[in-house]
C-alpha cells in the first residue's frame, strides 16, 4: 500500500485534521461525486463519447476521486489506485482522446471534491479549509500532470511502434521489387499510399539527408502522401503526387537540396524500381552539387558509374592509344578537350569549331587524328556512344 500524506510542498502545514476528517467523509459518497461531475463533464466529453465506454470512463473516474479524496485525507492509497493518473494517460492516449479536452475533464475534479468539502464544512471550520485549498488543489494538479505525462509518453511510443512499421512495410516492399502484389497493397496500407499513385522517389547521401527531411516535413504540411526512410546508406523521399503536390511543386521544394530524382512512377509496384533509380543518381552527383538532379540528365554517369570494372575496360579500350608512343601529351589533351566539347555540344562541326574558337577544318583534322590513333570516329553514333561513356569513365 502506498501511503501519501497530504502536508504538501515543504514550509507549507499539513492538511488539517478537520480538513482530512471531511474528505474521508466523502470517501463514503464517492457516488454522489461522480454523478455531479459527470453533469459538469458532459459538455467537454462530446469530443470523445464514442472512444471511452461509459463503464470504463465511470470506473476511472471512481478511481481518480478515490486518490483525491484519500490524498487530502492522508489516508492509504492502494497500489492499483495511486497508478490511476499513468493508466488513464496512457489508455486515452490509445483511445485517440485529445489531450486538452482529457485534461479539462480532469481539471473538473477539484471542482467537484472542493464543493463536497464546502457541503459538509460547519462555519467554525472555513478558515481550516480555506488554509488547504493548496492541498486539494495539488492533489488535482499532481493527478493532472501525471495523466499528461503518461499520454505523452504513450503518443511517442505510439510514434516510435508507427513509424518502425512504416519502415518494415517500405523495406519489404523494396526487398520484393514491387513484384508480390500482396506486399503492394498491404505495404500501401501501411504507408497510406495508393496502389494506383504517381510517385515520385527523391534521394541523396546521408550527409545531405537533413535537406530532404526538410522537404518531406513541408510537403506533408501541405497534405501530401509521404514516405522518408534510409535505404542502406542514403536518404530517400517518396511522395504521390497529386493535383496540388505535382512535379514542379515537388522540385520547388527540394530546390537547395542535393539529390537524385526519378522518373515517374505509375502503381506502388514501380517504386522500388525508381527508388533504386534515384539512389543511382544521387550517387554520381558532383560534390559541388547544390540542388536535385533528375536521372535524365545524369544517366552518362549512372552508366559510367554502375559498369565498374566494365567501364574501367571501356576507357582503357576506346581512350588507351592517346597514352601511346608518337602522342605528346599536349596532342592527346587537345583532342580529347575537342572531343569532350563535340560530345556536349549540337553535333555539329561549325558549333564545335566556334566553342573552340578555331576553324572547322581544324575540327575534322583533330577527329580524322583522333579516328588514326583510336578506331573510333566521333561522327558515328555507335563510336560517340561508347566515347561519351569512355570519357565518363575517365
Amino acid at each position: 500500500m502506498h501511503n501519501s500524506e497530504g502536508g504538501g510542498r515543504p514550509g507549507l502545514p499539513p492538511t488539517s485534521p478537520r480538513i482530512a476528517e471531511l474528505a474521508g467523509q466523502c470517501l463514503d459518497n464517492v457516488d454522489d461525486l461522480i454523478g455531479e461531475w459527470l453533469g459538469m463533464v458532459g459538455p467537454v466529453r462530446t469530443a470523445y463519447a464514442t472512444q471511452v465506454p461509459d463503464v470504463q470512463f465511470r470506473d476511472s473516474a471512481w478511481q481518480a476521486f478515490e486518490l483525491l479524496l484519500r490524498t487530502v485525507a492522508r489516508l492509504p492509497v492502494p497500489p492499483h489506485v495511486a497508478d490511476v493518473s499513468r493508466r488513464v494517460g496512457e489508455e486515452r492516449a490509445r483511445q485517440g482522446v485529445p489531450l486538452d479536452a482529457l485534461l479539462e475533464a480532469a481539471r473538473l475534479d477539484f471542482r467537484v471534491v472542493w464543493q463536497a468539502l464546502v457541503n459538509r464544512a460547519r462555519p467554525e471550520d472555513m478558515a481550516d479549509l480555506a488554509g488547504s485549498a493548496y492541498h486539494v488543489w495539488e492533489a488535482v494538479e499532481r493527478h493532472v500532470t501525471g495523466i499528461m505525462t503518461a499520454y505523452q509518453r504513450t503518443v511517442l511510443e505510439m510514434g516510435r511502434r508507427e513509424e518502425d512499421e512504416r519502415r518494415m512495410w517500405f523495406a519489404r516492399l523494396l526487398e520484393t521489387e514491387g513484384r508480390n502484389p500482396t506486399v503492394v497493397r498491404d505495404a500501401g496500407r501501411a504507408l497510406g499510399l495508393a496502389d494506383d499513385g504517381r510517385f515520385l522517389c527523391a534521394a541523396s547521401s546521408a550527409a545531405a539527408g537533413p535537406g530532404l527531411h526538410r522537404a518531406g516535413l513541408a510537403l506533408r504540411g501541405a497534405g501530401a502522401a509521404v514516405q522518408q526512410q534510409m535505404v542502406g546508406g542514403d536518404a530517400v523521399l517518396v511522395v504521390q503526387l497529386s493535383g496540388r503536390v505535382t512535379r514542379a511543386f515537388l522540385l520547388d521544394q527540394l530546390q537547395d537540396s542535393p539529390c537524385g530524382i526519378a522518373p515517374q512512377a505509375t502503381g506502388l509496384a514501380a517504386v522500388p524500381r525508381a527508388t533504386v533509380l534515384a539512389v543511382a543518381t544521387a550517387q554520381v552527383l558532383p560534390a559541388d552539387t547544390r540542388s536535385p538532379r533528375l536521372l535524365e540528365d545524369s544517366w552518362l554517369d549512372v552508366l559510367a558509374h554502375r559498369a565498374g570494372d566494365f567501364g574501367r575496360d571501356l576507357a582503357a579500350d576506346v581512350l588507351g592509344a592517346l597514352r601511346g608512343p608518337g602522342v605528346t601529351r599536349g596532342e592527346a589533351d587537345r583532342l580529347l578537350h575537342t572531343v569532350r566539347t563535340h560530345l556536349a555540344g549540337s553535333g555539329s562541326i561549325a558549333d564545335t569549331a566556334d566553342t573552340l574558337y578555331c576553324h572547322r577544318n581544324t575540327v575534322q583534322h583533330r577527329f580524322n587524328r583522333f579516328l588514326e590513333l583510336t578506331g573510333r570516329d566521333l561522327r558515328r553514333p555507335a563510336d560517340a556512344a561508347l566515347l561519351a561513356v569512355a570519357l565518363r569513365v575517365r
